[in-house]
């Protein structure tokens, strides 16, 4: 069964350590002093954007029917099942950035090396590995849990996606990175 991330902003207070986390488990830096000391080009794949008292992280939803995957003429995003998350490949993208501008939640960036995009593949390696995505294990309050995507989380979903999809809103506001 799919499993995806989800949110208690109830819980977050908005200080940015999933980004960090996020961040390190997608460089091959030791830790972060030697990461910034060698000037590595770290890059969370999640933002966490004001909402509720402090904030909540942004990420991909990783979506079941995912408009960023038909939005890709290369085919560089897919997913191996239906219940595998959406992943970006990095040798098939060529930086066109239709996704960014498919993707209702704004969740896909341009990366900060090289010409194609990046998005939260919910630390596929590490979740192979029998770990939890770096965000969740980091997450010093527990606002991120990493949960079964059961039928009527499924159904909600798919109506908030649906919702966000269909707001004016979001048209057009991933054209770039953001400058938070």
């Amino acid at each position: 069964m799919a499993k995806i991330i989800v949110v208690d902003e109830t819980r977050c207070m908005g200080c940015k350590i999933c980004m960090i986390q996020c961040a390190m488990a997608h460089t091959d830096a030791a830790g972060l002093a030697e990461a910034i000391r060698d000037g590595a080009k770290l890059q969370p794949r999640l933002r966490v954007k004001p909402s509720g008292r402090f904030g909540a992280p942004l990420m991909c939803k990783h979506c079941e029917d995912a408009p960023c995957v038909a939005s890709c003429a290369k085919k560089a995003i897919s997913r191996l099942s239906p219940d595998a998350p959406v992943l970006i490949d990095a040798k098939l993208c060529i930086g066109c950035r239709k996704c960014l501008r498919a993707c209702p939640f704004g969740a896909i960036e341009v990366s900060r090396v090289g010409k194609t995009v990046v998005k939260c593949d919910l630390c596929i390696e590490r979740i192979e590995a029998g770990l939890l995505p770096a965000c969740v294990a980091g997450c010093p309050t527990g606002a991120l849990k990493f949960v079964e995507l059961d039928d009527p989380l499924r159904q909600r979903r798919r109506e908030d996606q649906q919702r966000v999809a269909k707001e004016p809103a979001h048209a057009g506001k991933a054209e770039g990175p953001d400058t938070d």
